[in-house]
Formats: structure tokens, C-alpha cells, sequence
């Protein structure tokens, strides 16, 4: 359970860093994924889910 905490703390640091560093570049990005189908979006997410269990399994062991 204390790894999910810390896991969540690193995923709102990482997603804070965006808007506190360069929120017009955040706000580009946002406006870009409204031409990207939503197939798309769903298949870039599924990726990223992979990746972030492959990562884990990978450090964890």
C-alpha cells in the first residue's frame, strides 16, 4: 500500500511539473488532442498502461 502512495505522489508530481513550468505548452497539448480520434487516445493510454507495467515488473522484479 505504501508503494501506491508513493506512486500516486510521483504521478501528481510529474503532472504538476507540466502546468507549473509550462502551462501555454499544457494548454496546447490539451487543445490538440481534440483533433486525435478517440480510438487514438485510447490505444496511446493502453500503450502507456503496458509501458507503466513493464516498467514496474521490470524494477520489482
Amino acid at each position: 500500500m505504501r508503494d501506491l502512495a508513493v506512486a500516486l505522489g510521483l504521478v501528481l508530481v510529474i503532472e504538476g511539473l507540466l502546468w507549473a513550468l509550462a502551462p501555454r505548452f499544457g494548454r496546447k497539448v490539451l487543445a490538440a488532442t481534440e483533433e486525435v480520434p478517440e480510438s487514438s487516445l485510447r490505444l496511446a493510454g493502453a500503450v502507456a498502461v503496458a509501458a507503466g507495467v513493464l516498467v514496474v515488473w521490470l524494477v520489482r522484479g
